[in-house]
């Protein structure tokens, strides 16, 4: 039963992620859902017009199609992926601060504060959003799979791996994260060797 529930919550947590409203938060955008395909209408609309003068009715339906689901679809799956790229990239230091923070005594919800308040986009509004969640009752695992779900990157899955098990059995906080900071460094340079 638990594995059947662990599934299903994999699934719907897969769809939220794949959905166009998944996307624009994942884009980091304030946009509706119905603002943007609005927006993909008004595009496919302009393309379809501009094919009908180029094919007719052929390139008017190919530039509607073009207009409505490609180009406004491949331009939120670009603007996700740079975001991403930028918020792997920041995350190992991030986790530094943390280190840092819990060798000096501080408690962890101090540390997302600091983090939040003077990291860089996009690492500021995603821990900003996980500390608001705390502060408003929500506990650290379910924020850590909103974060997952706003970031699905495996680097961010390592992380609510580490806190949500150190916060459930304890143990060598700063010893742990110091090791997954380690261990992304690691992963990001031999992604760099690869290219």
């Amino acid at each position: 039963e638990a594995l059947k529930e662990l599934s299903a919550n994999e699934k719907q947590s897969r769809k939220r992620r794949t959905s166009i409203k998944g996307q624009l938060a994942q884009a980091g955008l304030t946009t509706t859902p119905t603002t943007f395909w609005v927006i993909a209408a008004v595009v496919g609309l302009v393309l379809a017009g501009g094919g009908f003068f180029i094919k007719g009715f052929l390139g008017a339906g190919l530039g509607f199609f073009i207009g409505f689901l490609g180009l406004p679809r491949w331009f939120l799956g670009m603007l996700v992926s740079k975001r991403q790229k930028v918020f792997a990239n920041q995350l190992a230091d991030a986790i530094d601060i943390i280190v840092r923070g819990v060798k000096s005594g501080l408690p962890l919800n101090q540390c997302l504060r600091i983090i939040a308040a003077e990291s860089p986009e996009p690492i500021k509004s995603e821990f900003q959003a996980l500390v608001d969640g705390q502060a408003m009752g929500v506990p650290l695992e379910v924020g850590m799979q909103r974060l997952y779900e706003n970031m699905p990157l495996p680097e961010v899955n390592f992380f609510a791996i580490v806190l949500v098990i150190q916060q459930k059995t304890g143990g060598n906080l700063s010893e742990s994260l110091g090791n997954l900071s380690g261990v992304l460094r690691q992963r990001k340079l031999m992604k760099e060797k690869v290219k």
